[in-house]
This record gives C-alpha cells, sequence and structure tokens, in this order.
C-alpha cells in the first residue's frame, strides 16, 4: 500500500497476506482523488469518516491530504490493528481508529463530517441501504460529500442525494450530496 501524494507521499506500508481486504486498487484511488479536488478542499483541513476501512489506504491517502481529523471504522480487528499501527507509526494524533461494526457506529454516531467514504465489500446484503442510512443520520455536513464504493451490479442513480458515478475498471464510485 501506497500514499499518492501529500505530507506522506511516496511511504510504503506493507499489507499482510493474510488479509481478507479488498484494498482500493491505486489507478481507482488516484482517479477518486482527483475527482475529490473538485468537491473537497484540502487547505480547509476537512474532516473525514472511512466506514468499512479495510487496510486504511483511505485513511492514509485523507491524512497526507491535511484532513484535520479522520475516523477510521473496521469491524476486523486484525485489520483494524494495522491501522492504529501505522497512525502510531505516523504519529498522526489526526488520525483515529475505531474497531467495530459500521452500522451500529452509525446509529450512535453524533459529528458530522466534509467526507464519508464507506468501501464495504462488494456482496453485503444491505449496501443499497448505506446512502440512506448515511444521509438520514445527517453525518454529512451541509455541502458535504458522500462516496460509496461498490461494484457494477449496483445502480444508485435513482437516489434523492445522488450527483455523480464513476468508474474504474471494476472499482465503482457513486457520489452523494
Amino acid at each position: 500500500m501506497r500514499v499518492i501524494t501529500g505530507k506522506y507521499k511516496g511511504r510504503h506500508f506493507d499489507v499482510p497476506r493474510t488479509f481478507k481486504a479488498r484494498p482500493t486498487t491505486d489507478f481507482a484511488k488516484e482517479n477518486l482523488f482527483n475527482v475529490l479536488n473538485g468537491y473537497l478542499d484540502w487547505e480547509e483541513a476537512p474532516t473525514a469518516l472511512d466506514l468499512f476501512s479495510g487496510t486504511g489506504s483511505i485513511t492514509l491517502e485523507l491524512l497526507s491530504r491535511g484532513c484535520s481529523r479522520v475516523i477510521s471504522v473496521e469491524k476486523d480487528r486484525l485489520h483494524h490493528g494495522f491501522i492504529r499501527a501505522f497512525l502510531e507509526k505516523l504519529g498522526d494524533e489526526a488520525g483515529v481508529a475505531v474497531c467495530g461494526d459500521v452500522f451500529k457506529y452509525l446509529a450512535r454516531c453524533n459529528e458530522q463530517f466534509d467526507f464519508v467514504f464507506a468501501d464495504p465489500p462488494y456482496q453485503l446484503s444491505n449496501i443499497d441501504e448505506l446512502p440512506d442510512l448515511v444521509m438520514a443520520r445527517g453525518i454529512v455536513k451541509e455541502n458535504g460529500l458522500f462516496v460509496l464504493e461498490h461494484g457494477k451490479t449496483n445502480d444508485f442513480s435513482q437516489h434523492p442525494n445522488f450527483i455523480e458515478h464513476r468508474s474504474y475498471g471494476s472499482v465503482n464510485f457513486s457520489f452523494f450530496r
């Protein structure tokens, strides 16, 4: 796992081969962040929530670009430990790793974020509920952005908060406001 740009540009973190996570490809991640440049002002140090964090690749990229606070939520204890370890290694106090179920976290979350990213398992049975859940809970600030990574079989274009879809190979991102 490598950091594309920002203060940690070029840093590598070796993800254990035993991990079950499907990290966002570097190609898709780079293109996602190119699109995000049009939505987020990195100079304003936005706050972010990374749901289903997996390897923490998105969390790391958000911190590298200057987010003032990034909360990473991951249920798998090994993955959470990996994320927590690289945050400690970086010494970046803006990053917080939470070990827990995303749906339980969202149910009790009382913070708002400039940017919320979710990369659930593509086969998650209730993946279609995520946009409603995130948007209805008021977790995304006014003028904030929610991005959901998903497989090619999901179509969110009819959702009332949907603004655009981007596809990079087998990786799809739907944007909501």
